[in-house]
């Protein structure tokens, strides 16, 4: 899938602090290995003679070299020949634009070619990789051979083996990745709120004053009523309830569309047929009955809804916490005198609330049954989440993979800016072996946020090279990530299509769009939802909510 531009951004601006350094282990530079075998001997943390890990690569567009490397032979596989002994080899390797990397993978699996020891995958080629009988219980030499540091790392939400589980066994080994990136804040034109007196929003009625307002009192001052409290779109599946979308509002009367929550008893329900969703599709059809809405938005995507907000046409807008960087990037650009603000998103009258929440995973490591010797993979594994994921002060790679790479020294200070590095700069952890990304804590990225927000200045270096990277409207926005994070839900069904999804799943989707289309901007009444209800339970929901739950039992979910 092709990620738009700001996505992009934010990929290589969160990764970034995956690749700023290793620093020394917490037990003082002895990372905890696995144990040697007879035929992989290591002398002082490294392997001798060398050994050889092999894989294959789809490589990330926005990944580039300089002094003439490629992903197969650069400064990371160099290091980590020298520092471990172990030698990183491609198969084969594509750049990822229009899914080439998992069109080989297929090819490949499907022409019973030879497997790498090492395969990343994610979505379908996760499932086809399972199903294929050629890849091992990776959580069993998990549990053996990984480190401390990755194993609690892991533990901060277990649910993540659960789509990469079957019969109880782990296939893969869950990708992790920073927590609460993708979790939603309130964003609001300051400048606006101050001239006409408004107060922050803290409930939905509170929000509705703001919509109000915006809409009606001439907040840009051109004397024409031009202007929308909120802009946002539904043009996307499920765009009712990610990120981007509306999922709060929903959440404020206890649902969230889209996806699967669990309930009182334990089982697991389709969001969308939930009883607050009708009030949520109610209240939505009043605000844009009011013109707080533009009409055009069940034909906009996140982009252009963020696009209106810079053009100065809307006040509000919902979205993570980097989003005036995309896509609302060039509201100053447009008028310098613009003043954007978050605050936590607005809850029903009750104080309660919830919104949407994505889980802290990419895809999974798959092991191949034939590699002979995996613990040479946590050796590696462990060495970047024991030295890297944390780095510390004085450590060799405190300020980043590699010197005259992703950071150097111009006049006499540390600068990560890839323009100022002499010969221009490049993002090293592009290419690790862990994902393309290096190691990543879930919960480090959004702590370290937070703390420069309380504290004013970096504490560790990791802080530090956020403190470069993030704007202050970004540090500030983790803020409220953080103090609403006892509302965040995630869905709790990661098992891909289930048999009638596969057969009814694009079928109840485009019927769920269309109706809560019809209801929010067309003629439909309200009413309409509980026909929708009916139908979708007919005609595969229930089997669906079956082989759901089906699923949750088999994974030993709790």
């Amino acid at each position: 899938m092709r990620l738009p531009k700001r996505q992009v951004m934010v990929t290589v601006l969160t990764l970034a602090l995956a690749g700023t350094s290793f620093g020394c282990s917490k037990t003082g530079g002895d990372t905890a290995q696995p144990k040697e075998t007879a035929s992989q001997k290591m002398t002082n943390g490294k392997y001798d003679p060398p050994v050889t890990i092999t894989t294959v690569r789809g490589v990330p567009g926005p990944a580039t070299f300089k002094n003439g490397e490629t992903i197969d032979d650069n400064v990371h596989t160099r290091w980590a020949k020298e520092k471990l002994g172990i030698e990183i080899k491609s198969l084969w390797s594509v750049v990822n634009a229009n899914n080439a990397y998992d069109t080989k993978l297929k090819l490949a699996l499907s022409a019973n070619e030879p497997m790498p020891d090492i395969v990343h995958a994610s979505g379908e080629m996760a499932r086809l990789l399972i199903e294929s009988g050629r890849f091992q219980d990776a959580g069993v030499l998990f549990d053996k051979y990984a480190s401390e540091t990755w194993k609690k790392a892991m533990a901060e939400d277990p649910t993540v083996w659960y789509e990469y589980t079957r019969d109880g066994k782990r296939y893969g080994i869950p990708a992790l990745d920073y927590d609460y990136n993708n979790d939603p804040v309130m964003w609001v034109r300051g400048d606006w709120m101050k001239k006409l007196n408004l107060a922050p929003p803290k409930t939905i009625d509170d929000y509705e004053k703001i919509l109000d307002a915006f809409t009606n009192q001439d907040p840009d001052g051109d004397g024409q009523k031009n202007t929308f409290g909120l802009s946002v779109g539904f043009k996307k599946d499920k765009s009712y309830g990610n990120h981007f979308g509306v999922s709060w509002l929903f959440g404020a009367y206890g649902a969230i569309p889209g996806i699967w929550q669990k309930q009182a008893d334990g089982t697991l329900a389709y969001g969308s047929i939930q009883p607050g969703v009708k009030q949520g599709l109610a209240k939505l059809k009043d605000w844009v009955q009011k013109g707080y809405i533009p009409k055009e938005a069940p034909v906009w995507d996140e982009a252009k809804a963020g696009s209106y907000v810079s053009a100065g046409r809307a006040g509000t807008f919902t979205g993570p916490y980097w989003s005036e960087a995309w896509p609302m990037g060039d509201l100053t650009k447009n008028d310098p005198k613009a003043e954007l603000q978050t605050f936590q998103l607005p809850v029903g009258a009750n104080g309660k609330g919830m919104h949407f929440a994505t889980h802290p995973y990419s895809g999974a490591i798959f092991i191949n049954k034939e590699m002979k010797n995996p613990e040479i993979f946590f050796t590696y594994g462990n060495y970047l989440f024991d030295n890297v994921a944390d780095p510390k002060a004085g450590s060799e790679f405190e300020n980043g993979w590699a010197k005259g790479y992703d950071w150097d020294e111009v006049d006499g200070k540390v600068t990560t800016d890839l323009a100022k590095i002499p010969g221009g700069g490049v993002r090293v952890f592009f290419y690790s072996l862990l994902m393309t990304q290096g190691p990543r804590i879930p919960s480090q990225n959004i702590k370290a946020l937070v703390n420069l927000a309380q504290n004013g200045k970096p504490q560790t270096p990791y802080e530090r090279y956020w403190s470069q990277l993030a704007p202050p409207i970004e540090i500030q926005s983790s803020s409220n990530v953080w103090n609403q994070r006892q509302n965040r839900v995630m869905t709790a069904y990661t098992g891909g299509a289930t048999a009638t999804m596969t057969d009814k799943g694009d079928y109840l989707n485009k019927l769920e769009m269309e109706t809560f289309s019809k209801i929010v901007f067309g003629d439909e009444p309200v009413e309409a939802y509980d026909k929708f209800i009916q139908t979708w339970k007919a005609q595969g929901g229930d089997a669906i909510t079956k082989e759901v739950n089906e699923w949750y039992k088999s994974v030993g979910a709790k």
